[in-house]
């Protein structure tokens, strides 16, 4: 049981091959709150530049680029995998010129400097191996007074799901906002979102989640 735990956490940072694409479709199920509270926080708008960190395999997409059609989206993952599975549900937008993928890491961005204006990011800062350097790389692909918007699971409740003992690095809402604020962000707001619960292995576990909004200094 420990060793498929172990496995699942190495997909959940990294989904890869077949295994990585339906753990791509699961993560679509079971973070579906999370991303729609995400793009609401966002807030799409007319000839908004918008950077997603780690899209998964990019089925929230049409989510943001429907708001308006002078929207333009880009996609950074390092899973070749989910890329892949982006670019094929997404090929319509990618043809009509709105939409992009990139293979990259979260601290190492092949993004033009000053070039969006919103950035967010879903279950990912888990997995930063270097959160300030990975901020830092955030603040530079941002323009003036861009916006971060950063959504989570909180520490109390990712405690309760055991996958998370393997590799990822949990944060409460007061180390969330006390990293961004010591990393040149100003907090525009905090919103923590209840979700029904859910069995995980014969216990009922409590779900939500929490949407950091912040403005680069």
């Amino acid at each position: 049981m420990e060793e498929q735990i172990k496995a699942l956490a190495g997909q959940l940072r990294r989904p890869e091959n077949e295994d990585g694409v339906k753990t791509g479709v699961h993560m679509n199920e079971g973070n579906k709150i999370m991303n729609l509270e995400a793009i609401k926080a966002v807030n799409p708008c007319a000839h908004d530049k918008i950077l997603e960190i780690g899209m998964g395999n990019g089925f929230f997409v049409k989510n943001i680029v429907s708001a308006h059609p002078t929207i333009v989206y880009t996609g950074c993952d390092f899973s070749e995998t989910m890329i892949n599975e982006a670019e094929k549900i997404n090929a319509e937008y990618i043809k009509s010129g709105c939409v992009k993928f990139h293979l990259a890491a979260a601290d190492k961005l092949p993004i033009v400097s000053n070039s969006y204006n919103k950035l967010f990011t879903v279950n990912t800062i888990y997995f930063w191996e270097d959160p300030e350097h990975t901020l830092n790389e955030f603040k530079r692909v941002l323009t003036a007074d861009g916006e971060l918007t950063i959504v989570i699971r909180p520490k109390h409740i990712m405690e309760d799901i055991p996958v998370t003992k393997y590799g990822f690095n949990l944060y409460s809402k007061e180390e969330l906002v006390k990293l961004l604020s010591a990393n040149n962000f100003d907090i525009l707001e905090t919103n923590e979102i209840e979700e029904p619960s859910r069995e995980m292995m014969g216990r009922l576990i409590k779900f939500g989640s929490l949407v950091v909004r912040a403005k680069k200094k």
